[in-house]
């Protein structure tokens, strides 16, 4: 309990402090269910988008083994030397709650020179793709892993000041409360009683000056 003045305005004073004080608690254990929730959600998601890049980067390579043994080592090599894509990882942003939260995009432009079509095996073709969408998949991956992190922190963050309002701040402010209404209830029956003393002495003096 806090030290305070036992008057009508420390009163008033932390009436108010423990009405903001219980809206806060409130208002955190909302955002801290809403985050539990979202953060949840996304630890599915990875769950998913891990099996989903470990089959893609399966069929890639898969890809890729059907090319060499169709074309050879050598002229894999030196049709993938030619491949020329330019990758482009655009980041946004969303939020959760105030929690900032990336978005990854990922895409590719191609440009020449390119190998040629000709004594070429369609699996190269093949692998080429599969690569781009095992790593669009891969980009997708690491947003969710971030967006986890973040929202792990948070959620750890919103559960030690919701706990510190619950077990802390409030029974303080609840104590205190009740301490000076204690105190205030026992000073009016104080003077309850000093005023109805000094009235019975009053209208005692007042009987005796009036007897002749």
């Amino acid at each position: 309990m806090r030290a305070v003045a036992p008057t009508k305005t420390s009163l008033l004073r932390l009436r108010e402090e423990l009405k903001f004080a219980r809206l806060g608690h409130e208002l955190l254990d909302q955002k801290r269910n809403i985050l539990v929730v979202e953060l949840l959600t996304l630890v599915d998601q990875a769950a998913d988008f891990e099996k989903k890049v470990e089959a893609s980067l399966e069929t890639a390579y898969g890809s890729l083994q059907e090319a060499a043994l169709g074309m050879g080592k050598l002229r894999v090599s030196s049709a993938a030397a030619a491949v020329n894509l330019e990758p482009s990882v655009t980041l946004r942003q969303r939020k959760v709650m105030g929690v900032v939260l990336p978005v990854v995009e990922t895409s590719f432009q191609e440009r020449p020179p390119h190998y040629s079509p000709l004594g070429t095996s369609v699996w190269m073709d093949k692998s080429v793709r599969d690569f781009q969408d095992a790593l669009k998949l891969m980009g997708r991956f690491a947003e969710l892993k971030a967006s986890i992190m973040r929202l792990a922190a948070e959620v750890r963050k919103t559960i030690r000041k919701v706990n510190a309002l619950e077990k802390i701040a409030i029974p303080d402010l609840e104590e205190s409360v009740h301490y000076i209404q204690g105190r205030l209830e026992e000073n009016e029956r104080d003077m309850f009683t000093l005023m109805k003393l000094v009235k019975n002495r009053l209208t005692l003096e007042e009987a005796e000056a009036a007897m002749p």
